[in-house]
């Protein structure tokens, strides 16, 4: 078989190509075979797996596992591996080549349940570039009075002023207290 003949199969990132590192971060359903069907469409596509962290123990506001794949690939097979996952009905909370390097913790309270606590988590991550690293919901008096919740978010770099105020326009809309941590000020470390 020849060179060329052995270049028309699976993708291959052996060859003098460039990479680059990614991370994906998933929420998969806990059934057998799941991480492996999320990393199928990942290996076909030529990305090289580097490291996966996969939070059994832990769920999504929607009950499923959060997975964080790290891989690298040629930046233009990237956008194909994304798409492949999709396509395979794999949900891709995030996926890019920035990894997030400050974090942020807030404490919520009000009527989080009433107020659909999922939405709002969804809505942060979407419209605020953060994460949702971890979260802990306090209902003592149970899901129809107040409770409180605390997020940890990871965000990129110099972007916590944003996020902290995508949290309180979203927070306002429902009618939920804010505590925020205080961030440094231009100049102070």
């Amino acid at each position: 078989m020849s060179d060329e003949e052995e270049d028309e199969g699976a993708p291959s990132t052996d060859g003098g190509e460039d990479l680059q590192a990614y991370t994906i971060r998933l929420e998969l359903v806990d059934e057998p075979g799941e991480l492996l069907n999320a990393l199928e469409p990942i290996s076909e596509r030529g990305g090289n797996l580097l490291s996966i962290f996969h939070e059994r123990g832990n769920l999504t506001p929607r009950g499923h596992i959060p997975v964080e794949v790290d891989i690298e690939s040629p930046p233009d097979r990237f956008e194909e591996i994304v798409a492949a996952l999709r396509d395979a009905g794999i949900n891709v909370i995030q996926a890019g080549a920035e990894r997030y390097s400050e974090e942020l913790t807030v404490l919520l309270v009000g009527h989080l349940i009433d107020t659909d606590l999922s939405d709002s988590l969804r809505r942060f991550q979407q419209c605020s570039q953060a994460s949702v690293v971890d979260m802990s919901l306090s209902a003592p008096e149970g899901t129809e009075e107040m409770s409180s919740a605390r997020l940890r978010l990871a965000t990129e770099a110099d972007r916590a002023e944003q996020v902290l105020e995508t949290i309180r326009e979203i927070a306002a809309d429902k009618d939920i207290r804010v505590i925020e941590p205080q961030l440094p000020t231009e100049g102070s470390q």
